[in-house]
């Protein structure tokens, strides 16, 4: 496609959906904005429409992502209770990546607005490095600023043994939550 050229309507939604299916890492709006020769609004606006068509596209801190079923074995989930400050995010990330976990999301309980995720797809730790830096670029807060540091992550392995020996690491490190 040429430089100029705007794609419109039905057909870029289509481009983005065959994108983000053909790749496993999270494609930005601004790169799929300069994909298609429109802004980055444009882009939110046909994610949205995508979505109320029913395809599986999750928004995260890095960019969107298509969501399959490819028929591999089912992944262990948990959903864990932590609480630490803004220094040890690196610790925590990187201690269950560490263990070939992939941190899904966020979690907060806020008194007016009930609970708040955040999507993160977290999954290595150069996705913890990006993370990091993004938070500190776009001089963000964390959810978990609104709790004190209290927050919930829905975490996914392979075995229930990699995710018994992060959290473990994290119970050591202060940072898990008794249950």
């Amino acid at each position: 496609m040429s430089e100029g050229t705007k794609i419109l309507g039905e057909k870029r939604r289509d481009l983005i959906l065959t994108w983000l299916k053909e790749t496993t890492k999270p494609l930005s709006g601004t790169v799929l904005a300069k994909k298609t020769n429109v802004s980055r609004q444009v882009i939110v606006q046909d994610v949205s429409l995508l979505k109320a068509k029913g395809e599986p596209i999750m928004a995260t801190a890095r960019g969107y992502v298509y969501i399959t079923e490819n028929g591999q074995s089912a992944k262990c989930t948990r959903i864990i209770a932590v609480n630490h400050r803004l220094e040890k995010t690196g610790i925590e990330l990187n201690t269950l990546v560490d263990h070939g976990i992939t941190v899904k999301n966020v979690m907060v309980e806020h008194p007016i607005y009930g609970d708040l995720t955040g999507s993160l797809m977290i999954k290595s730790r150069i996705d913890v490095d990006a993370f990091l830096h993004e938070l500190k670029q776009t001089e963000a807060s964390l959810l978990s600023k609104l709790t004190d540091g209290v927050h919930l992550h829905t975490i996914e392995a392979d075995t229930e043994d990699q995710l018994d020996k992060a959290c473990a690491v994290l119970q050591t490190e202060g940072i898990l939550l008794e249950s």
